[in-house]
């Protein structure tokens, strides 16, 4: 992690917010979110379709997240509220490639909106996987995340569904910036990290930030009659966020 940790608390769960999306005054959805902490600078990321999705017509102006006060009392915490838009312009960032938008979002912290003294953690470019990981298919994977906005109520923390890696890892399924994995997942879980737990050094373990969870991988002509879900989930590669953390310009959605 790049905030430091604290001595008592459960590690990499304070780097996970659940995200309340709002238009005005009405709450619209909540979903999962992870900090990640570049340079300095500490940002939201989650599923761009949190902030906006044209399909369906959702359009929050802003989110509201939570934060962690006290390593020891983990009822403690603190909301931000962080505006969508900024003079009429998108104030998250979005990327597209060769395949299409793809679905992370990265939204700028200001540095006044972190509580002090705060126990919050964050991952960042350390903890990516590098040019040569070692990742393979059926690998065992956590997705900590607040499933139909489920959570520990009293010490605001997600709970953690496990999955695996279901599609050549480092290859881009249908040519797009993803990777399927196997796991039980629900709405509300968009946003969440995809994480691989690796030796690390002196043979510790730390958490591999391997993809961003996005949504269930179907198929269009499924019977729904007679065929159940594949139980696939896509997940977008995590180096998006090396480019998504590296300007401050704002854009239309």
């Amino acid at each position: 992690m790049s905030m430091p940790a604290h001595d008592g608390t459960p590690g990499m769960l304070l780097a996970l917010t659940r995200v309340q999306t709002l238009f005005q005054s009405r709450s619209l959805t909540t979903a999962s979110g992870f900090y990640f902490c570049r340079n300095g600078r500490l940002f939201l990321v989650t599923s761009r379709h949190v902030l906006f999705d044209g399909p369906t017509g959702h359009a929050p102006d802003h989110v509201a997240i939570t934060c962690h006060t006290d390593g020891r009392d983990l009822t403690r915490i603190q909301s931000a509220t962080l505006p969508l838009y900024v003079d009429g312009l998108a104030a998250w960032q979005q990327a597209q490639d060769s395949g299409g938008d793809i679905d992370v979002a990265v939204l700028e912290i200001p540095r006044d909106k972190v509580p002090q003294p705060h126990a919050m953690q964050a991952f960042g470019p350390d903890d990516l996987p590098g040019s040569k990981p070692a990742m393979d298919v059926g690998d065992a994977l956590a997705i900590p995340c607040f499933p139909l906005g489920f959570h520990d109520t009293v010490h605001h923390l997600p709970v953690v569904r496990t999955a695996a890696i279901a599609s050549a890892y480092g290859v881009r399924f249908q040519g797009k910036g993803l990777f399927l994995t196997d796991g039980r997942t629900h709405r509300g879980s968009s946003g969440a990290p995809v994480l691989l737990r690796a030796p690390g050094p002196e043979g510790q373990h730390r958490w591999r930030l391997l993809g961003v969870h996005s949504s269930r991988m179907d198929m269009s002509d499924r019977d729904l009659a007679v065929d159940e879900s594949l139980g696939l989930n896509c997940a977008w590669y995590a180096d998006v966020l090396m480019t998504l953390t590296r300007t401050t310009a704002r854009s239309p959605p």
